[in-house]
């Protein structure tokens, strides 16, 4: 029969166990994409000390600023790190040594690789890719066709005018409200103003063309982005199935909990029923 310090630590461990289960709430980490190139590079050779040697340095750089590029010594690789504009520096630290963690794994021995999550991007490689324009299409994500009306797309295309143009105020980060839309666009550190100007314009386009009258959507380009959304509503770096996947999850969970709880109920009342018999027999 357990004791009372055993019932004590049930709904400590009841709590602790729904702690561990709840979803983060932090949306920086979301991974959104990633990719690695197809050359490989033999393990222990110099180009994966130079590889190591240039992540390092994205990494602790990112303490201190949130874009930074580097050139490893050594065999030849390129880098770079861009945080979103609104992290702290340590928001920007942690999600780039997270990234770094990713691409370590899902990039293991490939010569280059990129990886964005939703507060930050980082990619190296062995040929240059720093101080040049790149416009290619990586991930696009429409919300539903629900169709918006008429003064809806206005405050949706009012907050796209300003993430295109920021007042004239040349920025690589750019953030719009206009009623319940809001948007927020970004380039990476290493384009001029006008080559960023360039790559926003062209995801900009490609939204208000390629996705309609959606409450949302998101662009991904090589080396910008831009998204919006109404009244807080987005996608989210996982796909459908990661979802289902995640609600299949979250249901499981919920029965361990109740499981858990319900044994508890259990023991609460055997150790009630076994004192009742004991003074039933001492009364005897």
């Amino acid at each position: 029969m357990p004791n009372a310090n055993t019932l004590l630590r049930l709904p400590f461990l009841l709590a602790l166990f729904s702690a561990m289960t709840a979803p983060s709430s932090s949306a920086v980490d979301t991974f959104v994409f990633g990719g690695c190139s197809t050359p490989k590079y033999m393990p222990g050779s110099a180009y994966e000390n130079s590889v190591n040697s240039l992540l390092t340095s994205l990494v602790n750089s990112a303490a201190f600023t949130n874009y930074n590029n580097f050139t490893a010594q050594g065999a030849a690789v390129y880098g770079l790190f861009q945080c979103r504009g609104d992290l702290s520096n340590d928001q920007c630290s942690r999600c780039v040594a997270r990234a770094v963690t990713q691409l370590g794994t899902i990039c293991f021995d490939s010569c280059g690789g990129a990886l964005q999550l939703e507060g930050c991007f980082v990619k190296y490689d062995n040929a240059t890719f720093l101080g040049v324009e790149d416009k290619t299409v990586v991930v696009k994500k429409c919300g539903p066709s629900v169709g918006l009306t008429s003064d809806a797309l206005t405050r949706r295309d009012a907050v796209l005018a300003y993430l295109q143009t920021s007042d004239a105020v040349y920025k690589t980060y750019r953030t719009a409200v206009f009623g319940d839309f809001q948007g927020v666009a970004q380039c990476t550190g290493d384009l001029s103003p006008s080559e960023c100007q360039d790559c926003l314009s062209d995801a900009i386009q490609r939204l208000k063309t390629e996705c309609g009258p959606s409450p949302w959507a998101d662009i991904y380009l090589a080396k910008c982005y831009a998204r919006y959304s109404q009244g807080g509503t987005h996608s989210h770096g996982n796909n459908d199935d990661n979802n289902q996947n995640d609600d299949e999850i979250e249901k499981t969970l919920a029965i361990l909990i109740g499981l858990i709880a319900g044994v508890a109920l259990i023991i609460v009342f055997l150790s009630f029923l076994s004192k009742v018999c004991e003074k039933h027999k001492g009364g005897k």
